[in-house]
């Protein structure tokens, strides 16, 4: 082994225990994660080991650094208990939420799946629930998911200091929205803000725990979502900033005394436009996301909200866009950021 090579395997990205757990999900998600080593914890700062130097955050060399025991892999869990030929049809990823693991499984798998729930039941032990996901439904983007082993119920997931409770049979969380979720907890700072999609907070309550705007009005018309989010908002300690409002955000967002207003659903957030800036003051700033075909991005993601403001007779300014995650074969689901004037 080289020097080079030594080094590498002992550098970790240092941040504050309020931030560990959204960085861990970022470095996890880029695949710089170091999952070889244990991430340790030294007085109010975490050392997150990674498999390189990562510009703009501080890295240290580990003196002694903490190894993790090999796990072992998911298809050394399945020996005898599934065909061998199909072992290559095995997830290679899941999500964890709370103490619940969410996966796809491969259909030719389906007679298999409970067996595969129970292997990863053993391969975490912290976590009681196996779901697996088989995608949306109905207006309120409901989860098509199903219990392959242990026992459902509501979960409490943190990420990047803030609470989410939920039910995971009954609510979406998005793991590919970690890094908004981040950008969001950085914005907004004694600033009016309307949240026009709330769901159960995952956008507002970032922003309330870390950057304290002077209000955020919280819409949704989910009454199961809508639970949650008045939930978390109490968990959180946030009443004093967060206002839920239960209902449409077509008739219930506010005109003219938002700084920022959010619009974090795709696939119908165009028919909402018009509301979104009328929300907001002269010189306030638009987050719209929507699902656009990847060779039109980020054209197709800019023109609707500069289209609709103006036809209300006021000027656009893009102030850049952000992908957030791949939606489908072909298809980013987006963000871009305007400013309203």
């Amino acid at each position: 082994m080289t020097r080079a090579t030594c080094e590498r395997d002992r550098l970790a990205v240092v941040v504050g225990s309020s931030e560990a757990a959204g960085v861990i999900g970022m470095l996890r998600e880029k695949g710089l994660l170091d999952k070889r080593r244990k991430i340790v914890r030294r007085g109010e700062m975490v050392e997150i080991p990674v498999l390189k130097e990562i510009t703009g955050m501080q890295i240290v060399e580990q003196q002694s650094p903490e190894h993790y025991i090999k796990m072992p892999e998911l298809a050394d869990l399945l020996d005898g208990s599934i065909p061998e030929p199909l072992k290559k049809l095995l997830p290679r990823g899941w999500f964890i939420l709370g103490d619940t693991i969410i996966l796809r499984i491969n259909p030719a798998l389906s007679e298999h799946r409970r067996v595969i729930g129970a292997a990863l039941l053993r391969l975490y032990p912290r976590c009681r629930c196996v779901l697996e996901d088989k995608g949306v439904r109905g207006q309120f983007r409901e989860p098509c998911r199903e219990v392959i082993a242990g026992t459902p119920g509501e979960t409490i997931h943190r990420e990047n200091g803030v609470i989410f409770k939920l039910d995971p049979m009954r609510i979406m969380f998005s793991q590919g929205n970690v890094k908004e979720r981040m950008r969001m907890a950085s914005l907004g700072k004694d600033e009016i803000v309307v949240d026009m999609f709330a769901g159960i907070g995952y956008f507002s309550l970032p922003m309330a725990v870390h950057s304290r705007p002077s209000r955020i009005t919280a819409i949704e018309i989910n009454p199961i979502a809508h639970k949650y989010l008045v939930e978390n908002i109490r968990l959180n300690r946030v009443e004093d900033i967060v206002e839920p409002v239960l209902g449409d955000c077509a008739v219930l967002t506010p005109e003219g005394e938002a700084d920022r207003v959010i619009m974090g659903m795709v696939g119908i957030t165009e028919r909402y436009l018009r509301r979104g800036i009328e929300a907001l003051r002269p010189g306030g700033i638009l987050h719209y996301h929507q699902n656009v075909p990847a060779w039109q991005y980020p054209d197709a993601l800019i023109r609707p909200p500069v289209h609709a403001a103006a036809l209300l007779g006021r000027s656009a300014e893009p102030l850049g866009c952000h992908k957030i995650k791949k939606y489908a074969p072909g298809i980013i689901h987006g963000v871009t950021d305007i400013r309203i004037c």
